[in-house]
């Protein structure tokens, strides 16, 4: 959104035509309809009128080029912490191990809801104080990110009502404190570096994967390389370039949701493909409660259909995730 570039999707590549969910639509049943077809077709979609202002998005895409463009050093001041708050270097995470040779080209900067150290909620482990940069050296830069985090989690509930609805739960189910009444959800900001990725040699901009939590919002660039998989047991892998609209959000559904809906809205795999031009996004990703237990949902499942998965607590699926992609702390010391 902030970034210009004239680059073209490479001829012959696959283009996906995702479904625009529109959430301010009165139309509810409408909506609800549209965003099924899109969670059974593909678990992608992009939302549009979401009420977030396009010149903030500016702002905020502004505000995160300014931090990435600081020296190393820097930036290696706020290297991120166990609580998984702060900056991750280049091959910091590598999402598709078996078939990267150094990880994924890019740097990143998490941002999760602030919980001062004193409360008891900062124990746990995704709760914790954020690292800010100085404001000396960004001024302002706090700010816009802590309300692009709240307005965030605003679409991110009025997507998950509609998601409720395409489940036949009530709308309010995801709402409940246990779940996105008091979640673990974080921005990430995405610097993409000017590499072309080359599959074959093992390098990506980011490796294909699927993402952990119940859905995840993604601000763009006019960029492209962001591509999907729809069927990600095909051999070979069929991939599908994304293209970036401006304005809009691109959601895609995280693993916790394919086991909630027991496999039948699905995760579907992503993965970054650079084309010689740096790339900036920005990821939201949504998770609920430490302490929710993730467990086939009644409306899911049935005698001929039981439940595929265990019962998991988030907190316990989210660590074992980040435990299998990221570098080792001790690493950086």
């Amino acid at each position: 959104m902030a970034t210009s570039s004239k680059e073209k999707i490479p001829e012959y590549s696959r283009i996906s035509e995702l479904n625009c969910i529109d959430v301010s639509d009165p139309d509810t049943q409408s909506t609800v309809l549209l965003l099924k077809k899109a969670c059974l077709e593909s678990g992608f979609f992009y939302v549009i009128n979401h009420g977030i202002d396009e010149e903030f998005m500016d702002e905020v895409f502004d505000q995160s080029k300014r931090f990435f463009d600081l020296p190393v050093e820097e930036k290696m001041k706020l290297l991120r912490n166990e609580k998984n708050r702060g900056y991750t270097p280049l091959f910091d995470q590598s999402l598709d191990p078996v078939n990267q040779i150094n990880g994924d080209y890019k740097e990143g900067f998490y941002i999760g809801i602030e919980v001062p150290e004193d409360d008891s909620d900062a124990e746990k482990p995704f709760y914790s104080p954020n690292l800010w940069p100085s404001v000396d050296i960004l001024p302002g830069w706090r700010e816009s990110m802590e309300k692009y985090h709240r307005e965030a989690l605003e679409v991110a509930r009025a997507v998950s009502r509609l998601i409720a609805l395409a489940l036949d739960l009530n709308s309010d189910f995801f709402d409940q404190y246990k779940m996105l009444g008091k979640p673990t959800a974080a921005i990430k900001l995405l610097h993409y570096q000017d590499r072309t990725s080359e599959p074959a040699k093992g390098i990506f901009g980011a490796g294909a994967h699927s993402d952990f939590g119940l859905i995840t919002l993604l601000a763009t660039d006019d960029n492209y390389g962001l591509q999907i998989c729809r069927d990600k047991d095909a051999k070979p892998r069929i991939w599908e370039y994304v293209p970036p609209l401006k304005g809009a959000f691109i959601v895609n559904l995280g693993d916790m949701l394919e086991r909630w809906s027991n496999c039948i809205f699905r995760s579907t795999l992503h993965q970054v493909l650079g084309n010689g031009q740096e790339r900036y996004s920005i990821a939201f990703f949504v998770e609920p409660n430490h302490d929710c237990i993730i467990e086939c949902l009644p409306t899911c499942q049935s005698e001929e259909n039981p439940p595929k998965f265990f019962p998991i607590k988030s907190q316990d699926y989210l660590l074992r995730r980040y435990k299998d992609t990221r570098v080792n702390l001790n690493l950086y010391k």
